[in-house]
């Protein structure tokens, strides 16, 4: 075999013969070539690695691997800040819960106390709601939560506005009872004095003949304090045949008191009256034979008998 060796910069050519003949002549010289290129591309693949061509540099390296190990520290706090949130709010939904419990206690409490229909008021079932379906109520369709912790989320709050709309409701009724117990007519309309007459049928003490009294007077002394036995607004204020100088008020639902005889009216129509407050002075003008109150109760109109109302009050 023959090898030809062509130099293009001198223009010369070699010819080498490589037979069986000359081969151990040229095999040293092989093996030193081999050795030369193993060792050239030795020492470039290491410079390449330490001068950052070719391979990863250890500076990278090393950097990526601190960025790992903070992330991977970062996760672990988390991972443990969230597990230590979880067990807190599950704390806090106990307590919360506890609470519920003690604010359905006072709403069973307050049904007792208002006398009101427990069937109506059960804390103990969620209030009866309806109504047609929207057709952005059908659209709205949520998913509830799959985590135990959210569903018990969204469950306490579905009990607290059950509870917020049973308690609106009670607060209502409560409210309207205790304006309704301020304007009914109840108690005695002097602080003090005693019952001198009653209603119905008696000696007139004037004519000396059987008449029939609307109202029930109390007696006492003189320049002492009337008072209204309910709330509502003074509907007259002044002299009237017969009752002296007299005040009525009006309570509304057809409820209206009237005290005559008075010394004095320290009200005018169309004052509005609380329960208790004093609105005129004891005394004995118009028809009287003393200091004393004429205290009537009207019903749409006709006199009844205030005792029933007096004794509401006990």
């Amino acid at each position: 075999m023959d090898v030809i060796v062509v130099s293009h910069a001198r223009g010369k050519t070699w010819k080498l013969r490589l037979d069986t003949a000359h081969f151990h002549l040229w095999l040293p010289v092989l093996l030193l070539a081999v050795g030369a290129l193993s060792l050239s591309f030795s020492v470039g693949y290491y410079a390449n690695g330490k001068s950052g061509k070719g391979l990863l540099p250890e500076h990278l390296m090393t950097s990526w691997s601190a960025e790992i190990k903070a992330q991977r520290e970062a996760l672990t706090a988390a991972k443990s800040g969230s597990e230590e949130n979880t067990r807190a709010l599950a704390r806090r939904m106990a307590e919360l819960n506890a609470q519920m419990m003690r604010l359905d206690a006072a709403g069973e409490r307050m049904v007792k106390v208002a006398d009101l229909d427990p069937k109506e008021f059960n804390f103990n079932r969620p209030p009866a709601l309806g109504g047609p379906e929207t057709e952005e109520l059908a659209l709205a369709v949520v998913a509830p939560p799959q985590d135990p912790l959210l569903q018990s989320i969204a469950q306490f709050e579905s009990k607290l506005n059950e509870r917020e709309r049973q308690m609106r409701v009670l607060e209502d009724l409560l409210m309207a009872s205790r304006m309704q117990q301020e304007v009914m007519p109840s108690g005695w309309p002097v602080l003090t004095g005693f019952v001198s007459s009653l209603f119905g049928y008696r000696t007139d003490p004037f004519s000396g003949r059987g008449a029939f009294h609307e109202g029930i007077d109390f007696a006492g002394a003189h320049g002492s304090g009337v008072i209204a036995v309910g709330a509502g607004v003074v509907s007259f204020a002044g002299d009237r045949s017969g009752y002296g100088n007299l005040v009525e008020i009006n309570h509304g639902n057809g409820y209206v008191t009237r005290y005559g005889h008075n010394s004095a009216s320290l009200v005018k129509a169309g004052d509005t009256i609380r329960k208790g407050q004093r609105v005129a002075l004891m005394g004995s003008s118009g028809r009287s034979t003393g200091p004393h109150v004429h205290f009537e109760v009207l019903l749409n109109g006709s006199p009844v008998n205030p005792a029933q109302y007096i004794e509401a009050s006990r």
